[in-house]
């Protein structure tokens, strides 16, 4: 099977919807998945947000939607108490990589796309390390010309 490309035409293909996606979209559509027009969003987390953007409704439209809803929050109430969101998110953002990783067929573009921008930060840090390290090297060479 070949991977899902985000710009497919194929039906079968996810696909992420740009933010722009979202701006000529009625935001108080009901939820398909609900009957009777009800929001998804039934009291827990909050209200769903007017416009809310494409990333959020992809990521809502998938398996893990639960994960990711329980995620946004922890994220929401850490910005909100000034607490650090890596630490008081581990556990949800474990849970939803773990449902995205078995939801794979879904959330791939995403875990791609998470994997390659972990990929260019290592190169990154590889770099500046590189570059101290030619520092510290030059600035050796030099205190040991004064000697």
């Amino acid at each position: 099977m070949s991977s899902p490309n985000p710009e497919s035409t194929d039906s079968e293909s996810p696909t992420i919807p740009s933010d722009s996606s979202t701006e000529n979209n009625n935001p108080a559509d009901p939820d398909p998945d609900q009957p009777n027009g009800e929001s998804s969003n039934s009291g827990e987390g909050g209200e769903e947000e007017e416009g809310e953007c494409g990333f959020c409704l992809f990521m809502k439209a998938g398996g893990c939607k639960e994960s990711f809803v329980a995620w946004e929050t922890c994220v929401d109430e850490a910005e909100k108490n000034g607490e650090d969101v890596a630490m008081k998110c581990m556990e949800a953002t474990s849970a939803l990589k773990k449902c995205m990783e078995a939801h794979a067929d879904y959330y791939e573009p995403i875990l791609k796309a998470e994997k390659a921008a972990q990929e260019e930060a290592i190169r990154e840090l590889e770099k500046e390390k590189a570059a101290k390290d030619s520092e510290q090297n030059l600035e050796s060479k030099e205190d040991l010309q004064k000697i």
